[in-house]
């Protein structure tokens, strides 16, 4: 006998969650298939633009964000020398209200699921059928179970299981700024602000948290880089500064500090099908150069909840949907391509180049960015 309900999502991650407790305030009852039991990156950090945070703010959680994690105030460029190629004041672009914030994952992903019922969110579940149209859609599970909805929302990630049964095409594929990077915590080496170093063969990044830790990431850029291959990492950052090298050290003595990443982006000429909608990194996935894909998702999710609020029939949802976020998501692509074409400029040039490439770049991506998205219900 099959489960009758009007919304499933697919997918726990931040646009899921995002998404259920977007229409659980508006009275929609959603249930969750989540098939991981638990968030295996719920212990590293992420990196909130502006964005990000007037997201969360549309989702009621503006205060409460703020007694997580550090505010970002300033980003800076480094050469893998350490000579700064630029600086942003972020604090002063975005304003006090919706300064940039690294938190841990686990955190936000506690506070987007905070309040919602016990049942909203089912674990262990592994969809490995979908049928129907929109306002008659039935899923089928591996164990056997069977659950009808009007709606199916992808939000199941790079490796979409709804994507790869309900749309024709879109797999994922390598990002061009690079095929792989790893992430890790680490003890605060010194470092005051979100600091990005490069060369022509690796980036690192280091971001301060809580409790003087650091959010890394570290890429090898020049070449492909196989997952399980840590043993040139340190190689390929024998040359950058201190801090970089301690916390890599610190992250690699371990087994199981160092998470491998692989840098992959998806993108797709439709995001709804027959009754199925994709949001987040399952219909635009993009690599991490402006730290864009929790806040892409939770836009999604702001509007597609205001779209299926706002009416009884359902029938258009998929199309406004895509209409209202597509321009959004194709500026951050447009602009991850600058960048990434950017950071191959060869290093004798950066100096010259990025001191004005950099913050044009940055303005240019993130100005459009401060308007906030639409919700139909509240517009």
């Amino acid at each position: 006998m099959s489960e009758i309900h009007d919304v499933l999502i697919a997918g726990a991650g931040i646009s899921g969650l995002a998404l259920a407790r977007a229409l659980y305030r508006r009275g929609i009852n959603p249930l969750v298939l989540e098939q991981r039991m638990n968030d295996r990156d719920a212990g590293l950090a992420i990196n909130l633009p502006g964005n990000a945070i007037a997201a969360l703010a549309q989702l009621g959680l503006g205060d409460a964000i703020g007694s997580y994690g550090r505010p970002v105030e300033r980003r800076e460029y480094r050469s893998a020398k350490d000579d700064l190629l630029f600086a942003v004041d972020e604090k002063h672009f975005w304003g006090d209200a919706i300064t940039p914030r690294c938190v841990r994952r686990g955190d936000l992903m506690d506070l987007l699921a905070a309040h919602l019922p016990a049942a909203t969110v089912r674990r262990g579940v592994k969809i490995d059928g979908v049928e129907g149209k929109m306002g008659d859609m039935t899923v089928r599970t591996e164990g056997g179970a069977e659950f009808r909805a009007k709606i199916l929302v992808g939000s199941d990630g790079v490796h979409s299981t709804v994507r790869r049964l309900r749309f024709e095409a879109g797999s994922p594929a390598s990002a061009r700024l690079a095929s792989a990077s790893w992430r890790f915590m680490a003890p605060n080496p010194g470092v005051g602000a979100w600091t990005v170093w490069t060369d022509a063969h690796a980036t690192a990044l280091l971001i301060p948290v809580e409790h003087d830790e650091v959010y890394g990431w570290a890429a090898a850029t020049g070449k492909q880089h196989p997952r399980g291959d840590l043993s040139d990492l340190r190689h390929l950052l024998g040359r950058f500064p201190a801090q970089v090298r301690a916390s890599v050290d610190w992250a690699l003595l371990a087994e199981g500090r160092m998470h491998y990443s692989p840098l992959e982006e998806v993108r797709l000429a439709r995001w709804s099908r027959d009754g199925a909608i994709l949001i987040g990194d399952a219909a635009h996935a993009t690599a991490p150069v402006w730290a864009q894909g929790a806040a892409l998702g939770m836009e999604d999710a702001i509007v597609l909840s205001g779209l299926l609020a706002s009416r009884t029939d359902w029938k258009n949802v998929g199309e406004d949907y895509e209409r209202l976020r597509r321009n959004r998501v194709e500026h951050v692509q447009t602009m991850t391509d600058r960048m990434a074409k950017a950071a191959r400029l060869p290093v004798a040039l950066r100096p010259f180049l990025m001191p004005f490439l950099g913050p044009r770049s940055y303005r240019a991506t993130f100005d459009p960015l401060k308007i906030p998205v639409v919700d139909t219900l509240t517009a």
